[in-house]
C-alpha cells in the first residue's frame, strides 16, 4: 500500500465515525425517552434530531477551520469533536446535556463532510482520485453497520446499555485521533497559503508525486488566477450551480426518507414489524455491497456515467414502489424494488456526491465551495426528515413516491445536459475548465 491510499484511508476513517455516530443513537431512542420522560414532540425536535442541526452547522461553517487552520488541524479536531460527544452523552444526566453533547458531535459529522473529501482530493492523483475520495461514502455505511450490529450486541447486557451503545464510540474515535496526528499536511493547503511552499514539495516527494515541479506550478497558476474572488462571485457560478444542484438532488431522492423510516414504509406495504426490521437489515446490507461496487467503477467508468445509471435505477425503482402501493400489489414488491432503489442511490449518488463536490471548486475556494454544497445537503436532508412524518399521515405512499421519481427524472435531465465528466483530470486542469463556463 502506498502512503498516498494509507493517508486516505486513515482519514476516512472519520467517515465511519460519521456513520456509527449517525446510527447508534438508535440504540438509545425509547431508553433515554423512557428514562428522562420526555414528551414525544421534545424527544423527536430535541433530543433524537440535535446532532442533525450539529450537522447542518459543521456543514455551513466547516470551510472556516479547513481554511484557518489547515486539513490537518481541522481532521484532528473532527477526532476531538467525535471523543467529546461519545463520551460526553454516554454519561449525561439529563436530556439537555445529551442533546448539546449531541449537537457537538453532529457538528463533528458536518465538518468531517467537507475536511476528508477536500484532503484526500489533494493528496490523491487524478487516476484514481474518485476511489480513494469515495472510500469515505464507504467508510460512512460501514460505520451504520457496525452500529447496527454493536447496538445488537450490547443490547440487554446491563440495565444501562445505552450507555455502552453511546459510550464505545469512543474506542474508534481515539484510535482516530492518534493516527491522524501522524498525518502530513495538504501540500496544496500549503502553497495556497504562502511561504511553505518547500514544505509542500518535501510531502509530495514523499507521498510518491512523479512531477513535483511542474505541479507546483500548476497550483501556483491556479491560485493566483482567482485569489480575491469570493465564491459567488461571476468566476465560480457554475461550480456553484452543480454543487447545488447535486446536494438538492441526493435528498429529493427520498434516501433519508428511506434510511430513517424503512420499517414504516415495510409497514405501510403489509410486512409485519419482524418482516420489516429484517428487510431494514437488507437495506444496510444492499447499501454496502453497492457502496464498494461504485467505489470500484468511479474511476473505471467516470462520475457521469455513475450518475447516468443511478438516476434511470432510481426513476424505475420509485415509480415501481408508487405504482405497488397504489395497486396494493403486495410488500415483496415494494421490499425488492427499495433494495433495488438503494442499490442505484449506492452506486450512483452515494459514490459520486463527496467526490464530485470536492473536484470542482478551484484550489482557493475548495472547502467553502464544499461548505456549500455540503450545507445544501444537510439542510435538505433535515427538512425532509422532519417533514415526512407530517406526509405520511395526510398522504398515501404512492404520491410520496411519485414526488420522489419526478424529481429523478429531473436529475437524470441534470445530468445530461449539465453534468461535467471529470474522471481523470487533475484539480487544476477541471480548475480552468469549469471557470471557462461560469464566464
Amino acid at each position: 500500500m502506498n502512503k498516498v491510499t494509507f493517508w486516505a484511508i486513515t482519514v476516512a476513517v472519520a467517515g465511519f465515525l460519521f456513520g456509527f455516530d449517525t446510527a447508534v443513537i438508535s440504540g438509545a431512542d425509547q431508553p433515554i425517552q423512557e428514562l428522562w420522560q420526555t414528551s414525544p414532540l421534545f424527544h423527536g425536535l430535541f433530543v433524537m434530531s440535535s446532532a442533525l442541526w450539529g450537522t447542518v452547522i459543521g456543514a455551513l461553517s466547516g470551510s472556516y477551520p479547513c481554511d484557518k487552520l489547515g486539513r490537518k488541524k481541522t481532521l484532528v479536531l473532527i477526532g476531538v469533536l467525535y471523543l467529546f460527544s461519545a463520551l460526553g452523552s454516554a454519561l449525561a444526566t439529563d436530556p439537555y446535556t445529551f442533546a448539546i453533547l449531541r449537537f457537538i458531535g453532529g457538528i463533528g459529522v458536518g465538518i468531517s463532510s467537507i475536511a476528508v473529501p477536500a484532503y484526500i482530493s489533494e493528496i490523491a492523483p487524478a487516476k484514481i482520485r474518485g476511489r480513494l475520495v469515495s472510500i469515505y461514502q464507504f467508510q460512512i455505511v460501514f460505520g451504520i453497520l457496525i452500529a447496527f450490529l454493536s447496538n445488537y450486541l450490547i443490547s440487554d447486557l446491563t440495565d444501562f446499555d445505552w450507555r455502552l451503545m453511546l459510550g464505545i464510540e469512543a474506542v474508534p474515535a481515539l484510535i482516530y485521533l492518534i493516527m491522524i496526528l501522524r498525518a502530513p499536511e495538504s501540500p496544496r493547503w500549503l502553497i495556497l497559503h504562502g511561504n511553505n511552499v518547500e514544505k509542500a514539495k518535501n510531502i509530495m516527494v514523499s507521498l510518491g508525486e512523479p512531477k513535483v515541479d511542474t505541479l507546483i506550478e500548476k497550483i501556483q497558476q491556479d491560485t493566483s488566477g482567482h485569489q480575491k474572488d469570493p465564491l459567488f462571485s461571476k468566476a465560480y457560478r457554475f461550480p456553484v450551480l452543480l454543487a447545488f444542484l447535486l446536494a438538492m438532488f441526493n435528498q429529493l431522492s427520498g434516501i433519508n426518507f428511506i434510511i430513517y423510516y424503512a420499517p414504516r414504509v415495510f409497514e405501510l406495504a403489509g410486512l409485519d414489524s419482524s418482516s420489516s426490521l429484517l428487510s431494514t437489515a437488507g437495506v444496510g446490507l444492499v447499501n454496502l455491497f453497492f457502496t464498494m461496487l461504485g467505489v470500484y467503477l468511479i474511476d473505471k467508468a467516470g462520475r457521469k456515467s455513475l450518475m447516468l445509471i443511478g438516476s434511470i435505477g432510481y426513476i424505475i425503482s420509485l415509480s415501481v414502489v408508487a405504482w405497488a402501493f397504489s395497486s396494493d400489489s403486495g410488500g415483496l414488491t415494494v421490499v425488492f424494488f427499495v433494495f433495488a432503489f438503494i442499490a442505484a442511490h449506492a452506486i450512483g449518488q452515494g459514490a459520486v456526491i463527496w467526490v464530485f463536490i470536492a473536484e470542482i471548486f478551484p484550489n482557493n475556494v475548495r472547502t467553502k465551495g464544499q461548505s456549500f454544497g455540503s450545507g445544501t445537503h444537510w439542510v435538505f436532508a433535515a427538512i425532509i426528515t422532519l417533514v415526512m412524518p407530517y406526509f405520511l399521515s395526510h398522504y398515501p405512499p404512492s404520491q410520496i413516491f411519485t414526488f420522489f421519481a419526478v424529481m429523478m427524472f429531473l436529475q437524470l435531465l441534470f445530468v445530461i445536459k449539465l453534468m461535467p465528466e471529470t474522471k481523470g483530470q487533475s484539480l487544476e486542469e477541471l480548475s480552468s475548465i469549469l471557470n471557462k463556463k461560469g464566464t
